[in-house]
């Protein structure tokens, strides 16, 4: 299953104007043990990152959370010039305090300033996908709306996406500026989401699931993960990607490793097609 490229999974377009594979890369991982501090190898991550590529993955997730900011550069190090079908989708409002703290900032100034700076670290002229990485309840949810509205008017960013929000919060927010994706924690053990991506689906917007594979948790021995990876003759990470795949067409898994041959492995899922059996066992 090597072999087989991010397109066999098929396409979706992204706001009704990125077209990308659906399996893609998520840029979490390739910022170090607890994802606080640089990338221990950089020269791994650059290798890891052309290859996601060769594969045919062409939609990167990241955030300048992630390191802080190391995730971008890498990616402009890796990639840049980019390819012109790649898309890059990067987040701003989730703030990295600390090793393991974490805490929001949805002020317009501070999304501005963001938003500016991944420009400058991604070396682009204008953020294909910019979303808000996490709603900050101290500031008036419209006002952080209103500053991605703006930065999309300026130029600075194309289409505008929301992270770990609710069905409610997507109207609201659809009522100000049109949402082209959504990025909620998702995967066949947590589907708490489940009303947040049916909504997705029946308003076409992109749907990314985090935490796709629950870093191996899935992959318990004797598990339905495993049974049906084992009948398969795949890993239990592939059914679980897999299972994503096709359980809505609007689905962009977005898995990140620092591994390549886990790369490789992921990427591979896009070809495994779960029979009706399987379903049933997983659903």
């Amino acid at each position: 299953m090597s072999s087989i490229s991010a397109a066999s999974s098929g396409t979706f377009t992204i706001g009704g104007e990125l077209t990308v594979n659906r399996v893609g890369y998520g840029t979490m991982q390739l910022t170090g043990p607890g994802v606080w501090g640089p990338y221990p190898y950089p020269d791994a991550a650059v290798h890891l990152l052309r290859r996601a590529v060769e594969l045919g993955v062409n939609l990167f997730d990241t955030a300048d959370s992630y390191g802080p900011k190391t995730a971008e550069q890498l990616l402009r190090r890796a990639l840049h010039p980019y390819p012109e079908d790649l898309v890059i989708a990067t987040k701003a409002g989730l703030t990295r305090p600390g090793p393991g703290r974490w805490g929001s900032n949805g002020h317009p100034e501070y999304l501005r300033r963001q938003a500016e700076a991944s420009l400058r670290n991604l070396g682009l002229e204008r953020i294909p996908l910019f979303q808000l990485h996490r709603i900050d309840p101290a500031v008036p949810f419209a006002e952080q709306i209103g500053a991605l509205k703006e930065l999309q008017e300026e130029g600075k960013i194309g289409h505008i996406g929301l992270s770990e929000v609710s069905v409610e919060q997507l109207q609201e927010a659809s009522r100000i500026v049109r949402i082209a994706s959504v990025q909620n924690l998702y995967n066949v053990a947590q589907r708490n989401s489940e009303d947040v991506l049916n909504y997705a689906e029946a308003h076409g917007m992109a749907f990314l699931p985090w935490f796709p594979l629950a870093t191996g948790q899935l992959a318990q021995p004797g598990g339905p993960l495993a049974r049906s990876a084992s009948a398969l003759g795949a890993t239990a990470s592939q059914v679980a990607l897999a299972w994503l795949l096709g359980r809505s067409p609007v689905m962009l898994p977005i898995p990140g490793t620092s591994s390549v041959e886990h790369l490789e492995e992921n990427v591979a899922a896009a070809g495994l097609t779960l029979g009706p059996a399987d379903l049933a066992e997983l659903n």
